[in-house]
């Protein structure tokens, strides 16, 4: 069945990150923003995607409404990784990591989405099956740049039943005040710096961290395809994380040619979908490298991660984004209870978005791209 039309509409989702909002392409960071992507074929069937993401929304709906929507409309919904290499292939030129790559991630996961409800299939179920009705998350925490913050939040999230906690900090003081948080003697420690330090920095970062125990360290080296300083940053012996910023699964075909991971963090709203992960864990596998997907989210890219990592990921760990939203049109499948979250078991992505939730905290106009002769 081909694609009748493609929307996209942005729900802004006020939420509380436990201390000041922190400022976020500079303004204060107050609201969840999901980029929706709604595709729906000539025979009735909707799917849901989510692009990336966040500050970059407003390149990447533009993407998405001008270029790429009009490419998708009129195509084979069914032949997805066809699409895929269509599609991408058509963009190269605009970028090989960013707005464009990031829009078509969002039509590829609603794709799926439609896949399985034609197939009356969970996602989980097409990449292989799983018995996997909950799987372990880890808080990903703000940044808050103050340890008694830091101390505060990694105490509330151990309470909630968290033994894994991610900082976003850039000094060893903040790392320290995590592990005395009461209850984080029983939960694991990692910290990402969204690549704050020149591999010098790094190193003498990596050294001072060396006996903290720390999970892994995500992203220690700017900028982030520089494969072979991070290489080095690895030699420190604690277990690096990267991938979110590459591209595509040639861009971790770089980072461990390098020997510069021990875990790669494809993000499924980044780069160019679920299909496009599924290579990357392939090559994973191959290479001896571990899988935890990037997934700060909370709309479809989240719920489709959660589908990839219960099928296909072998010691489950979902990234889960430590604030309360006022709402969320997903709910309740975006959220934890005792640190876990939960598998859908319906057809697709096995959840719509509540259209009164959508409606409410929608943010400016649905744009509609339609083909009206198929």
């Amino acid at each position: 069945m081909r694609i009748k039309s493609l929307e996209s509409c942005v729900v802004a989702l006020p939420f509380n990150m436990g201390g000041p909002p922190s400022r976020f392409a500079g303004k204060p960071w107050t609201h969840m923003e999901i980029l929706l992507v709604r595709v729906e074929t000539e025979d009735g069937i909707v799917g849901w995607g989510e692009a990336f993401g966040h500050a970059a929304i407003s390149s990447t709906r533009a993407a998405l409404d001008t270029i790429v929507a009009p490419l998708v409309v009129g195509r084979d919904a069914e032949h997805i990784e066809a699409l895929s290499r269509d599609i991408l292939h058509s963009v190269h030129l605009l970028g090989r990591n960013g707005p464009f790559v990031y829009a078509y991630s969002g039509v590829e996961i609603a794709l799926w989405d439609i896949r399985g409800k034609r197939l009356g299939q969970p996602v989980h179920a097409l990449l292989g099956g799983s018995s996997r009705t909950e799987l372990d998350a880890y808080a990903s925490l703000l940044p808050y740049g103050d340890p008694e913050l830091v101390k505060k939040n990694t105490a509330a999230a151990c309470a909630k039943g968290y033994r894994h906690i991610k900082l976003h900090e850039v000094t060893r003081e903040n790392v320290l005040a995590a592990k005395r948080a009461p209850g984080a003697d029983k939960a694991q420690i990692m910290l990402d710096v969204n690549c704050a330090w020149s591999v010098p920095e790094a190193h003498k970062m990596a050294q001072s961290l060396a006996g903290d125990d720390l999970f892994w360290l995500e992203e220690p080296v700017w900028p982030p395809e520089d494969c072979h300083g991070l290489a080095e940053i690895r030699r420190h012996g604690i277990a690096i994380s990267a991938g979110e910023n590459v591209a595509g699964v040639f861009g971790f075909h770089s980072l461990i040619e390098a020997g510069a991971i021990d875990i790669a963090q494809p993000s499924v709203t980044k780069i160019g979908g679920i299909g496009e992960v599924l290579r990357v864990i392939d090559l994973c596998r191959s290479s001896g490298v571990q899988v935890m997907p990037h997934c700060p989210y909370f709309g479809p890219g989240f719920i489709a991660s959660v589908h990839i990592i219960a099928a296909l990921i072998e010691k489950p760990l979902v990234e889960v984004l430590w604030l309360e939203m006022e709402a969320n049109p997903f709910d309740p499948w975006v959220r934890t209870t005792n640190g876990r979250v939960r598998v859908p078991q319906g057809a697709g992505l096995g959840c719509n978005p509540d259209p009164a939730i959508v409606a409410r905290y929608r943010s400016g106009e649905v744009v509609v791209t339609t083909q009206r002769q198929l």
